[in-house]
């Protein structure tokens, strides 16, 4: 049993600690984390998952972005912890956090990553859009959260203003 509960300014250290054991030492100097620099998350989106004695399992956030011009959400990152791996954690976080993304009126969702572990969540291969190297294209995904929403945008991801 997980608790999901927006991240809060109390939770940061944490969560930085868990990304930090989760991904590769260079993790922000990925092109992605380019993208996030003085842009603040989506508040509303970033959840943390904790056990019933309150032990942070996992997190996720997400940023805004600007992708072939057009407003859209950067997931990621996503991390849960290397014990409490296999128990669905991702999947409640992503779910969970796709599901308010829509209520709030987003449209479209991006992210890179591996295509067989996103694909269960309905993300495809964005061919029209381009991260900042030295991103594989084969990793950058998207997912409709309204029909049509990543229909005829194709361009560069930017940061959002």
């Amino acid at each position: 049993m997980f608790t999901l509960t927006p991240e809060t300014t109390e939770d940061w250290w944490e969560v930085e600690a868990l990304y930090d054991l989760c991904f590769a030492p260079g993790r922000t100097a990925l092109s992605s984390y380019r993208l996030r620099d003085g842009v603040a998350p989506v508040a509303e989106l970033c959840l943390t998952a904790r056990d019933r004695d309150g032990i942070l399992a996992g997190a996720i956030r997400y940023w805004p972005i600007l992708a072939g011009g057009q407003t859209a959400l950067l997931l990621g990152p996503v991390a849960v912890h290397p014990t409490r791996q296999a128990e669905g954690i991702g999947g409640l976080l992503i779910r969970a956090s796709l599901h308010r993304a829509r209520d709030e009126g987003w449209s479209r969702v991006m992210l890179v990553g591996d295509a067989p572990y996103y694909s269960r969540f309905g993300f495809a291969k964005l061919s029209d859009i381009v991260m900042p190297p030295p991103t594989n294209p084969d990793r950058v995904l998207g997912l409709e959260l309204r029909p049509g929403a990543w229909q005829g945008i194709a361009g560069e991801v930017t940061r959002a203003q």
